[in-house]
């Protein structure tokens, strides 16, 4: 598995907490590497994880937003805490990161079928293309290369 999937996995977990106990974001970043965090993470992947995190959490409201535009009959409250958090995890990077939104979606799925389910795994892909497709309208991603620390 490559180090930049370990640091999504990681900031999922993050995120997940932060959910689930309603903690300031720092608090949440500082527990999670005192006491969970991936010990065999290099710095480059740590910095990344905590990035996104924070980042997620920065701008929850924007992401929720989103999301609920494409998730017909979905409250974002009455999703599963994993897939939510998937979710945003994945807006966030299409919104604030270089990452190639295709490959955002990739990783997201297979983030999806670790920690969730099958069915799952359809629901946020059908949710993340549809954004995806309304963002290529609004602002095509350009001089985007493909993220190779993935293939690891």
């Amino acid at each position: 598995m490559g180090s930049r999937r370990k640091a999504r996995e990681c900031a999922l977990q993050m995120l997940f907490a932060a959910d689930v106990a309603e903690m300031p974001p720092d608090d949440v970043v500082r527990s999670y590497w005192a006491e969970l965090g991936e010990t065999d993470l290099d710095e480059t992947a740590r910095t990344f994880a905590t990035r996104l995190a924070t980042g997620t959490l920065s701008n929850l409201e924007l992401l929720d937003e989103r999301i609920r535009s494409r998730a017909e009959h979905w409250r974002i409250s009455r999703m599963a805490v994993v897939d939510r958090n998937i979710l945003r995890l994945a807006v966030y990077e299409f919104l604030y990161e270089p990452t190639p939104r295709t490959v955002a979606i990739n990783e997201a799925l297979e983030i999806a079928r670790r920690f969730s389910t099958y069915e799952a795994t359809q629901f946020i892909n059908g949710i993340l293309d549809a954004i995806k497709r309304d963002l290529d309208e609004q602002q095509p991603q350009q001089n985007v290369g493909p993220e190779s620390e993935d293939n690891e």
